[in-house]
C-alpha cells in the first residue's frame, strides 16, 4: 500500500487498477514530483500483464489544474521549461501506449495540463458539476502542449477557440465535443465509471491489447496503409487463443473463457 502522503495513490481491485493524483491542497497541480510518481506507476503497469484497466482518478475538490505554476516561476530557465514540458509529454504519451484502457474519472476542474491529461486518457467520464478549460492563455501562456491532445479529441476549431479564450466548457458541452465520453449526476460518477471498467475486464484481454495499439497507430497512417496494417492485425488476433475460444464459444451459446495473460 502506498504511503498516504504518496503523490499518485494506488487502489488494486483485482484486475483493475486506480491512480488518485495526491495533491488536493493543490488541486492536484502536476508539480514536477508528481509527473515523476505517475510516471513511475504507469512504468510499472506496463510491467503487469494481470492488469486489465486503469482509472485515473484524484482527490480533494478537482481533478487536476494544470502545472504547478508556483513551481515554474521559482526556476525561470529555458531548459528547466523544456524539460519539464518534455517530461509531462512523456507521461501524457504513456498513457496512450500502456497495453490496456485508462479511464479519466473527472470531477471539480481540469484546467491547463489538467484538460491535457483527460484528453490523454483512452475513455472519460465526468460529473456534471465538472468543468474544463486550457486556460494559460489568461496567464500570457498559450497552452501548446495541451493543445496536441485537446485538437485530437475536438475539432480544431472548437480546440483553437478554448486555446485562445481560457474559456470553461462545462461536462454536458465536454460531451458533445467529444472531450469525455459521457456527463452524468455527481453522485453517479463511481458507479459509472466501475461500470465502464467492468464492461472492459470482461472482454479479451488479447484482444484489448491489440486493439488499443492498432487504434493509435492506424489513425497515423494514410487509408490505404491503415488498412493494410489493421488487416495483419486482426488476421494475427484471429491466430490467438482467446479468439478461437471466443467465436467457439459464440456457435456453441455460451460464455467465453479468456486465457489468463
Amino acid at each position: 500500500m502506498p504511503h498516504i502522503d504518496a503523490l499518485v495513490l494506488r487502489e488494486d481491485d483485482g484486475e483493475l487498477v486506480t491512480l488518485r493524483l495526491n495533491r488536493p491542497a493543490q488541486f492536484n497541480a502536476l508539480s514536477s514530483a508528481m509527473l515523476a510518481a505517475l510516471q513511475a506507476e504507469l512504468d510499472t503497469i506496463a510491467q503487469q500483464p494481470a492488469v486489465r484497466c486503469v482509472v485515473l482518478a484524484a482527490q480533494g475538490q478537482a481533478f487536476c489544474a494544470g502545472h504547478d505554476l508556483r513551481e515554474m516561476q521559482a526556476t525561470r530557465r529555458l531548459d528547466h521549461y523544456q524539460a519539464l514540458f518534455a517530461q509531462c509529454s512523456r507521461v501524457m504519451q504513456s498513457i496512450q501506449s500502456l497495453p490496456v484502457p485508462v479511464i479519466a474519472r473527472v470531477h471539480g476542474i481540469a484546467t491547463a495540463a489538467g484538460c491535457q491529461l483527460v484528453a490523454s486518457c483512452d475513455l472519460a467520464v465526468a460529473g456534471e458539476a465538472a468543468r474544463f478549460a486550457v486556460s494559460g492563455i489568461n496567464v500570457g501562456l498559450f497552452c501548446a502542449t495541451p493543445s496536441v491532445a485537446l485538437s485530437r479529441n475536438v475539432s480544431p476549431k472548437r480546440a483553437f477557440e478554448m486555446l485562445v479564450t481560457g474559456r470553461f466548457i462545462d461536462a454536458a458541452t465536454a460531451a458533445d465535443w467529444g472531450l469525455i465520453n459521457r456527463a452524468v449526476a455527481d453522485a453517479a460518477l463511481d458507479e459509472a465509471v466501475a461500470q465502464l471498467a467492468a464492461s472492459i475486464v470482461e472482454k479479451s484481454p488479447t484482444a484489448i491489447r491489440y486493439g488499443k495499439a492498432m487504434f493509435y497507430r492506424q489513425r497515423q497512417m494514410a487509408l490505404d496503409e491503415a488498412y493494410a496494417y489493421a488487416g495483419d492485425v486482426m488476421a494475427r488476433n484471429m491466430m490467438e487463443e482467446d479468439a478461437d475460444e471466443g467465436v467457439t464459444a459464440f456457435l456453441e451459446k455460451r460464455p467465453p473463457a479468456w486465457r489468463p495473460r
